[in-house]
């Protein structure tokens, strides 16, 4: 049994229940962390908070990772509640609707823009505010996908960003090394959550994973929750920079 009491944990990307965020929440709990939650705008309020009402303990945040201000008042904030942090994880991916569907050539800068800012530079820049609070080393994780490293039809400008993700992983895994902060995302198998039904041919990915993978199914997201469950505890301790796959093995097949 993981014990994570004593420990606070801050958790990005909540949108609803089907949200990974969510799942890994619903884990980290369970293993007696304190949760900080984060969500992104007055529009996903309501929801966010009735489900951080089912965790007894936790408290809602709200705090759009595309604008500076807002993550430095959160940090402010999370500082002043909890004094220091031990575990951030980032769920956050988004770019327009127009750039997930049809062609990649047509991928227009701003939306390229817009993918990379929100899905990519917030991981840094969160991390950057964290690092201050993780005075006893801490651990941070973030979601990925296979599309990172193959193509996956109609992921598109997502793919690109995924790619960005992983490897900025890599690199604040190398900054943050010596002060005992351990970086490594986690490459997820395709989940119907709100920011996936972006992607064109959502179901028939889900069904060729589903297919393909070596345990004939697909992933949900407290199976997500597990490895991020293991990933925040010290049994990784010594683990950082890594992707780690959860996708019923899909990702070692070659057709």
């Amino acid at each position: 049994m993981i014990d994570l009491a004593g420990k606070t944990a801050v958790v990005f990307g909540l949108a609803n229940k089907r949200s990974i965020a969510w799942g890994i929440a619903q884990k980290l709990h369970a293993a007696g962390a304190t949760l900080a939650i984060c969500y992104q705008n007055e529009r996903m309020k309501l929801e966010a908070e009735g489900l951080i009402a089912e965790l007894p303990g936790a408290s809602g945040f709200q705090c759009d990772v595309s604008v500076d201000q807002e993550i430095d008042a959160l940090f402010a904030a999370l500082k002043e509640k909890y004094g220091k942090l031990d575990i951030l994880v980032h769920a956050v991916a988004f770019a327009p609707a127009t750039d997930l569907r049809g062609e990649f050539i047509n991928t227009s800068r701003e939306g390229f823009r817009t993918a990379m800012d929100v899905s990519v530079y917030s991981l840094i820049a969160v991390t950057r505010g964290a690092a201050p609070l993780m005075t006893d080393g801490g651990s941070v994780m973030t979601l990925s996908y296979y599309a990172a490293e193959k193509v996956v039809p109609n992921y598109n400008v997502m793919a690109v960003a995924k790619a960005g993700l992983e490897s900025s992983v890599r690199y604040l895994a190398w900054n943050l090394g010596s002060k005992n902060i351990r970086v490594n995302a986690i490459s997820a198998g395709p989940i119907k959550t709100l920011a996936a039904r972006g992607v064109g041919d959502l179901s028939e990915m889900m069904k060729s994973h589903a297919d393909r993978a070596p345990l004939h199914r697909n992933v949900d997201q407290l199976e997500v929750g597990g490895a991020a469950l293991f990933l925040a505890s010290d049994l990784s301790s010594a683990i950082t920079g890594e992707v780690m796959y959860v996708d019923c093995g899909y990702n070692v097949m070659g057709y």
